[in-house]
């Protein structure tokens, strides 16, 4: 094929291949999601329904991504691991965190009437992503371990704040009372003011949610007969499930032998 004069401002693009044989993490954060939830009358702390909507949306991301072995959402943020040797879009950064988050928000526009059917869309929600390299097993771990603790740390936050603020009281209020308390004496305010016993609050919303193909049975049609048949298939399932343990791991060694 001919080259034209123009081709020259090829050389301008800048390489941004990732380290080969390390695991790629690929993390979405929504941008102005305070404001976006507000305005959609999201429910505080905790809306099942937009966390739900989240979950749908990066389920979606696993199905049209077939290197991602493990996905992990809490609050508006999504984590997406790639096997060590994947080599989806030549390992192009760029590429890569484009591609993951164009597929998110579109699938999260598109199912926000399945999960928020009285609330309608009053403005594009928008993500940001960024990809990044971790060289071993124990490094991606301990990467899923902070953003699980993070989970619980602002969960716990989150739930007595707007239990105060529910309750009567300002935000100021609430943030001066919740200044340099512990866990226990969080779970005591809620337990002995508000009688809420945060032990029995959903495990979505204390651990996160946990994506990871599992061998499902499914109907499919038959190329040779054209009838529906039963198979076994791969297929992206949410869990709420502690990651930090050594027992989640232990249970699914193929996870990290994902090279």
């Amino acid at each position: 094929m001919a080259k034209s004069k123009y081709e020259y401002v090829k050389q301008f693009e800048l390489e941004d291949t990732l380290l080969p044989s390390t695991w790629i993490v690929v993390r979405i954060d929504g941008r102005g999601f305070h404001g976006f939830s507000d305005r959609h009358h999201l429910t505080k702390p905790n809306d099942i329904r937009a966390l739900e909507l989240m979950n749908k949306a990066a389920e979606s991301v696993m199905f049209k991504t077939p290197d991602i072995v493990l996905a992990y959402g809490q609050s508006d943020e999504y984590s997406f691991v790639l096997r060590k040797n994947s080599r989806l879009f030549e390992r192009r950064s760029s590429k890569i965190s484009s591609t993951i988050v164009s597929l998110f928000t579109s699938n999260y526009v598109w199912h926000w009437s399945q999960f928020l059917p009285d609330e309608p869309l009053q403005y594009p929600p928008s993500f940001d992503a960024r990809c990044v390299c971790y060289p071993s097993d124990q490094i991606l771990r301990d990467y899923l371990a902070w953003r699980q603790v993070d989970c619980h740390i602002n969960n716990m936050y989150n739930t007595v704040f707007w239990a105060i603020v529910h309750g009567g009281r300002s935000e100021t209020e609430a943030e001066n009372e919740l200044r340099g308390t512990s866990s226990a004496q969080k779970q005591e305010i809620l337990f002995s003011q508000y009688g809420i016993n945060y032990a029995k609050e959903p495990e979505m919303f204390k651990k996160g949610s946990v994506i990871l193909r599992q061998p499902t049975t499914v109907s499919v049609v038959s190329e040779k007969t054209g009838q529906p048949v039963m198979r076994e298939k791969m297929i992206p399932t949410i869990s709420f499930v502690d990651m930090i343990k050594d027992e989640f791991w232990i249970q699914r060694p193929y996870l990290l032998g994902s090279t």
